[in-house]
């Protein structure tokens, strides 16, 4: 049995981050030991031990100490040692030593604040800088500026304690993982011509500013058939979806909202016999149903919890889905969640760049830092949306070609889940939908 000592402070985040990379990441069976000691001690059984530096927590002994912006990081260093899988590590807290002999690896990078870092996302909770709709962006994030958001750098962490873990022998098998793509579809729009005045717009255009009558006629046609039910709505991309996900032997994920009273709430009726009918239809498929919470739901319980029941209504049991809009507010949003008995939430990707918003590929347990607790509640961090190329970060079809396959090939090294957002409304914009659906049926 591996028996880890720890210093006698911030033990509650001690002991998550150290059964999140131990337990949930590696499958590996240990016992925590809390002494007066100054480190991490991690001892295997066989005489054998890893000493981890801590280079944050006993600096802030008290609780919550270091819940404070001037303890962000601010000099991220890059090393390379034996057990670094990479060319070189980025290194949140810490340094680059690392002593090793047969009996005994002294690793000066502290995995564990690390990890906590990227994990508990508790840098956004310091750092009260937001966009137009409260977000946090990504190009003010540690990661961002220091240029690893494309890398998942706790797998990373989770590589090298398991590589020294294993030059010492550690008498353990770790839990075998397989990579996995889990594409998920947020319905903000179920169709392009759901009531009378869907189009209206796109009809003064035709007329106003293009001056085209072939142009209008077209599209008043279109409506007029959707709503007939003779032609097929252009948003109503569901099939095709579920059939991209059953070629790889997987399931699609649907969001629907289910509610919602702000100028961002593109608002369907779930109880519409068009919209059961999709829902009836995803389901029938064997593909899974979630909830898209509307724009203010993000911290308000209450609506959260009758728009939830509303979709449950329909559909049935709700447990998991993704929060509109992706606004989030740590650690509010994710006990809002906790509390109405979600299994995951895949909010946690960037709006503006895709990448490794929680620094990981793997499905964890999430932490409420201010109440210091591990919760029920699952993070499925979300990895790669098309929006983000569709809304703020432009790129050509070959750029957005390479960044897919840089993110794929990241995963797929960890063995991890690439996490996609595909919104079935965004055919509209062409060249993105067929950049991404190549990918998903090409080269996944």
């Amino acid at each position: 049995m591996i028996t880890i000592s720890i210093p006698k402070n911030n033990l509650d985040e001690r002991k998550y981050i150290i059964d999140v990379l131990f337990q949930e990441f590696l499958g590996l069976g240990y016992e925590i030991v809390v002494e007066p000691i100054e480190n991490y001690e991690i001892n295997l059984g066989n005489g054998n031990r890893i000493v981890v530096e801590d280079h944050f927590f006993n600096k802030y002994p008290e609780p919550l100490a270091y819940l404070q912006k001037e303890n962000l990081p601010d000099n991220i260093s890059f090393i390379a040692n034996r057990f670094v899988l990479e060319a070189e590590l980025p290194v949140i807290f810490g340094t680059d030593k690392c002593t090793i002999t047969d009996s005994e690896v002294i690793c000066g990078v502290d995995i564990f604040a690390s990890s906590f870092f990227m994990l508990t996302r508790w840098e956004e909770y310091v750092d009260n800088t937001r966009d137009i709709h409260g977000r946090f962006p990504a190009k003010e994030s540690t990661a961002y500026r220091n240029g690893f958001l494309h890398r998942p750098i706790v797998n990373e962490y989770v590589e090298m304690l398991w590589k020294m873990l294993s030059h010492l022998g550690v008498g353990q098998e770790r839990e075998p993982r397989s990579s996995c793509v889990v594409l998920t579809h947020d319905v903000d729009r179920i169709f392009k011509y759901y009531t009378v005045k869907n189009g209206i717009r796109e009809f003064a255009d035709d007329l106003l500013k293009k001056k085209s009558i072939k142009s209008f006629a077209k599209h008043f046609t279109c409506k007029i058939k959707s709503h007939l039910g003779t032609m097929k709505d252009s948003y109503d991309t569901y099939d095709f979806l579920m059939d991209i996900s059953e070629k790889s032997n997987t399931k699609s994920y649907f969001f629907f909202m289910a509610g919602g009273s702000s100028a961002y709430d593109p608002k369907y009726n779930l109880k519409n016999k068009r919209v059961k009918k999709v829902i009836e239809n995803i389901k029938s498929r064997g593909h899974n149903i979630g909830v898209h919470p509307s724009y203010d739901t993000f911290d308000d319980k209450v609506m959260f919890l009758r728009e939830k029941n509303d979709l449950e209504d329909i559909s049935g049991k709700i447990e998991y889905g993704r929060q509109h809009f992706l606004r989030f507010d740590n650690p509010v949003t994710w006990q809002i969640w906790e509390d109405a008995g979600m299994k995951w939430d895949s909010t946690l990707g960037y709006p503006d760049k895709n990448g490794f918003r929680c620094g990981v590929c793997y499905e964890y347990s999430v932490f409420d830092i201010l109440e210091r607790k591990k919760l029920n509640l699952k993070e499925k961090p979300l990895i790669i949306m098309d929006t983000v190329y569709v809304s703020y970060d432009k790129k050509s079809d070959k750029e957005i070609e390479d960044e897919l396959m840089l993110l794929l090939n990241q995963t797929n090294k960890y063995n991890g889940e690439l996490v996609i957002l595909l919104h079935n409304s965004n055919i509209e914009h062409s060249s993105v939908w067929d950049v991404f659906t190549r990918f998903l049926t090409e080269v996944v």
